[in-house]
């Protein structure tokens, strides 16, 4: 917990605020940090926390260093010319960032082995991410989505800040989509590779971007021109459901009621208009 919160507040740091001021605050924390691991002290109260977890425990500082390595890209984000740079981010900065948050889990299988199912789930959960963030990540004058894929299905980029609903727009969307959910999915081996006691979570959060995939699915080419956020009753259910699998290391569950209604209604969409 106290890693995820540490990530979560360096991304809150190089995603918000006037753009200008991010490479600012960014090498700022950065610093911080730095001077954290180096000393084994901070003011700062997540750093704090993290610090105590990571001595309990005797974790290593490479996930973390490798992280706010990788991340630095972020304030002031170039884009991606091709699916190569994309995986490159993933490599750089999702991987690190999830494994220094699965740090202290124990595995119940060797390390590459682990490490090979959490590269699925961080390009899966990634990409998915690229799309739930769409409208606003435009907005903000970042665009993740690879340039090259935006090229195959002839669409530009002012297609996408003007929230233009073409066959392409619907397509690029869609194959997006599709390549999240075929990793996140296969990542769900994840499971049988880690204590009962740990598998709750990790379902949660697996069944948590599958969730989010399928509202893409629903809103089609209006992911271009709206946020596409998280039911807070639907994520405790999707919760509560996790908790009461328990050890359970199989699929994980789909969406149930409003949302699996959504997500069929969005495929049958898929399915009488091929481009989308």
């Amino acid at each position: 917990m106290a890693a995820v919160a540490l990530v979560c507040y360096t991304d809150d740091i190089c995603d918000r605020g006037p753009v200008e001021e991010r490479a600012r605050r960014f090498e700022e924390w950065a610093g911080h940090v730095r001077n954290a691991l180096d000393t084994g002290q901070s003011k700062h109260r997540l750093l704090r926390a993290y610090l105590h977890s990571a001595g309990l425990l005797n974790l290593s500082r490479t996930w973390l260093d490798s992280y706010m390595a990788g991340i630095r890209i972020d304030p002031e984000f170039p884009g991606f010319p091709q699916e190569a740079d994309c995986q490159r981010y993933i490599e750089t900065v999702t991987l690190p960032a999830l494994v220094l948050c699965t740090a202290a889990v124990p595995r119940l299988v060797p390390e590459q082995v682990f490490s090979s199912s959490c590269r699925l789930l961080a390009d899966g959960t990634q990409r998915a991410d690229f799309l739930t963030d769409l409208f606003e990540d435009l907005r903000d004058g970042r665009l993740f989505l690879p340039v090259a894929d935006l090229e195959r299905h002839g669409v530009t980029r002012t297609d996408l800040l003007e929230g233009r609903d073409t066959p392409g727009v619907r397509a690029l969307l869609s194959a997006t989509e599709k390549s999240a959910r075929v990793s996140i999915v296969e990542s769900e081996r994840i499971l049988g590779q880690v204590p009962p006691g740990y598998r709750p979570i990790l379902r949660f959060l697996i069944g948590l971007y599958l969730s989010r995939l399928d509202d893409v699915v629903a809103l089609g080419a209006a992911a271009t021109r709206r946020p596409c956020r998280d039911r807070p009753v639907a994520s405790v259910s999707l919760l509560l459901r996790s908790l009461c699998a328990g050890g359970d290391t199989g699929p994980v569950a789909r969406p149930t009621g409003r949302n699996r209604g959504r997500a069929r209604r969005g495929q049958e969409h898929a399915a009488a208009d091929p481009g989308r």
